[in-house]
């Protein structure tokens, strides 16, 4: 992981200077076998809990391939730290407990057909991980607004990538059941995908 070693204790000490509030405490350590990481930027680590990511649940029971929920966390660096705190100083708001900033997590849903991201819930951390505040009422974005080197619409891709390749252990994880039509489908997606692999070992023997 390119620069965890170094960034993975996120020092609050910049934005309490800035703040004239004592010296912040260091963020605890993210635990590799729940958080799976993606990325660092010149300004936060980008993780997502790979152990509470499910699918959706519709008022029936059911589960919805079509709805995504993943947790996700960014534990920023000095930088961002003085940059989050600056801008809630200008905006008047609430500074409690923002000398401790090292992060912040989010509940994010994805709709896969539709191709967009909603930010269900933001919450700024300190440093043992609790809420400084919560942040609701986002709009969904269309996954397509995002450019290709856009740091955001990189994570979500590195997301998805890993939700499609552990499908089947998200499905099982969630609670609901599949309609039948949907684990007809599935089995089907299976079944082709086992007949491929074989095909190619046969071709690969010839």
């Amino acid at each position: 992981m390119k620069c965890l070693a170094k960034k993975i204790f996120v020092m609050g000490m910049a934005a309490a200077v800035f703040m004239g509030m004592p010296e912040a405490e260091a963020a605890p350590e993210v635990p590799e076998d729940v958080y799976e990481w993606v990325q660092s930027t010149s300004r936060a680590d980008y993780y997502f809990n790979k152990q509470q990511m499910y699918c959706g649940v519709d008022e029936d029971g059911y589960i919805d391939l079509n709805t995504l929920l993943v947790p996700i966390l960014k534990v920023y660096d000095s930088v961002q730290i003085e940059d989050v705190v600056a801008k809630r100083r200008w905006r008047m708001m609430d500074m409690e407990g923002y000398g401790d900033l090292v992060g912040a997590s989010e509940y994010l849903e994805f709709k896969l057909a539709e191709k967009t991201v909603r930010v269900r819930e933001h919450d700024d951390l300190d440093s043992t991980w609790s809420n400084l505040t919560v942040e609701t009422g986002f709009e969904p974005v269309s996954l397509d607004s995002y450019g290709e080197k856009d740091v955001d619409g990189k994570f979500y891709k590195g997301i998805l990538e890993y939700a499609a390749a552990h499908r089947d252990e998200i499905i099982a994880r969630t609670k609901g059941e599949l309609r039948p039509e949907d684990k007809k489908m599935l089995e089907e997606a299976q079944k082709a995908s086992k007949d491929g692999g074989k095909k190619k070992k046969d071709k690969d023997k010839k």
